[in-house]
């Protein structure tokens, strides 16, 4: 399931302010979009930033230092709404606890218990997934609350 990463020349020099270990982050903890591919090519990613920044903004965008993320175009997009760039130091598997921790909860609490046998199934599937992890799913790090309750607490806008 493992992907590795090839620089293919394009990718963005990083300033050391990039590094995770100088950033506090601030973090929410529900899912503002999700989106499916057999590769992760940059054009794939910016198109599914887009389609996040439509539903929120965050302060700080976390990724693994990835080619498709550290790429000009992935990066001057963030840059363009002041969105501050964080990135995993290299042996730092900790910098992005929270992708960890939700793909975990997908793999077991979803994909592992259904088996889905084709990618219209899985689309399906995870599109009720995430609605239940944001809305009805209770968080630690949220006071077992839902992500939409305190979002909306806060006067996020609602999904």
């Amino acid at each position: 399931m493992g992907q590795f990463s090839v620089n293919h020349g394009n990718s963005a020099e990083l300033p050391e302010q990039f590094n995770n270990a100088q950033n506090p982050e601030i973090r929410r903890s529900d899912v503002l979009s999700w989106e499916i591919s057999v590769t992760m090519e940059t054009s794939f990613c910016i198109a599914a930033l887009d389609w996040a920044l439509r539903r929120g903004k965050p302060e700080i965008f976390n990724s693994d230092q990835g080619a498709q993320f550290t790429s000009q175009d992935f990066t001057k997009r963030l840059l363009e709404e002041g969105i501050q760039i964080s990135m995993d130091g290299r042996g730092r598997v900790f910098d992005n606890i929270f992708v960890e921790r939700l793909w975990r909860a997908v793999k077991y609490e979803d994909i592992y218990l259904k088996d889905y046998t084709d990618v219209p199934m899985l689309i399906n599937g995870l599109g009720c997934y995430f609605d239940f992890y944001n809305r009805e799913r209770p968080h630690q790090s949220l006071g077992y609350r839902t992500p939409a309750s305190v979002y909306c607490a806060r006067g996020g806008r609602g999904r």
